[in-house]
């Protein structure tokens, strides 16, 4: 696919906000617009009043809960970030919060969505992230995919980091990000198109054990925005993150051993997506994808054996 031709648009463009940018783009080149993934998993699932699914694990005194319950506004500033927790565990599931970013200088600033089990097993845990990564004007938010495995993150580092600017302006509205997870893959949804799946390929990669759903926002400063070179600055607090459109279904811990894990397609399939799925992720990751560590050779492979 040609990429687009910046030349054609105006020199008064660099002066547009990164939306309008981006809208011009997808004017002068239909074929880079989003396309259909023909499956749309989030809207099986309701949306949860916070208090169905959910409890604040910390930093209540930054958070606040619309009256619906439906609604939850996370922020962060020099005393304290925010976070919440799903009151049950979960064998497999689909897990997905519509999220908007604020704007102007986050750098540092880590807004995460994920699957953990840290607390039950502390520095054996299990891990399956989505964080938008804070940047400074003039530059993307990163949105950072990742999976531990058996206190992979604790210590002895070995991430499986697959990072992306995304083709649209994360903090101009909300967009859905979601995970699917079940015993053959986990799946990584953006407004239900597919970005990322990571098989289960060789024994001891892929999380098993039960997990409970969190979110947060959080100084990550050390290494969140270029390798940690920029850092949250409280001149700009409090930092603030949106989270609506809460869902979960799949299999808690304690559902029958008959509990079938939620499909990754149409077809009903646990593993195999659709072509139209396969399409849309490698659209996803061929335009938007910007750091995939089974392609980064400085890294000690002998860690990755599903690369």
């Amino acid at each position: 696919m040609a990429r687009p031709d910046h030349s054609l648009i105006p020199r008064s463009a660099a002066l547009l906000p990164a939306t309008c940018i981006l809208l011009l783009l997808l004017l002068l080149h239909p074929s880079e617009a989003q396309p259909s993934p023909g499956y749309y998993p989030s809207k099986t699932f309701r949306s949860l009043a916070f208090s169905e699914g959910y409890s604040t694990l910390w930093g209540q005194q930054h958070q606040t809960l619309s009256q619906d319950q439906k609604s939850l506004t996370l922020w962060m500033d020099s005393s304290s970030g925010s976070g919440f927790k799903s009151t049950r565990s979960y064998r497999n599931g689909y897990f997905g919060a519509s999220i908007r970013v604020q704007p102007g200088y986050t750098a540092g600033v880590n807004t995460a969505f994920y699957l953990s089990n840290t607390e039950q097993y502390p520095g054996q845990h299990d891990e399956i992230d989505m964080e938008l990564l804070g940047t400074v004007p003039g530059e993307a938010y990163t949105l950072q995919t990742n999976v531990y495995v058996h206190g992979s993150g604790d210590g002895n580092i070995v991430g499986r980091e697959m990072r992306f600017h995304l083709w649209f302006d994360p903090t101009a509205d909300f967009h859905h990000y979601a995970i699917i997870w079940n015993p053959d893959q986990i799946l990584f949804l953006v407004d239900d198109v597919p970005i990322r799946r990571y098989e289960r390929k060789v024994e001891g990669t892929f999380p098993e054990r039960e997990m409970w759903a969190y979110a947060s926002i959080w100084d990550a400063s050390d290494w969140a925005t270029d390798g940690g070179r920029y850092r949250a600055d409280y001149r700009y607090q409090p930092f603030v993150s949106r989270f609506s459109d809460l869902k979960i279904g799949g299999c808690a811990t304690a559902a029958p051993p008959g509990c079938r894990p939620v499909p990754a397609a149409p077809s009903g399939s646990a593993a195999a997506l659709s072509p139209q799925q396969e399409a849309a992720m490698r659209w996803a990751q061929r335009n938007s994808m910007v750091y995939y560590y089974c392609q980064d050779y400085s890294r000690d492979h002998t860690f990755y054996p599903e690369c």
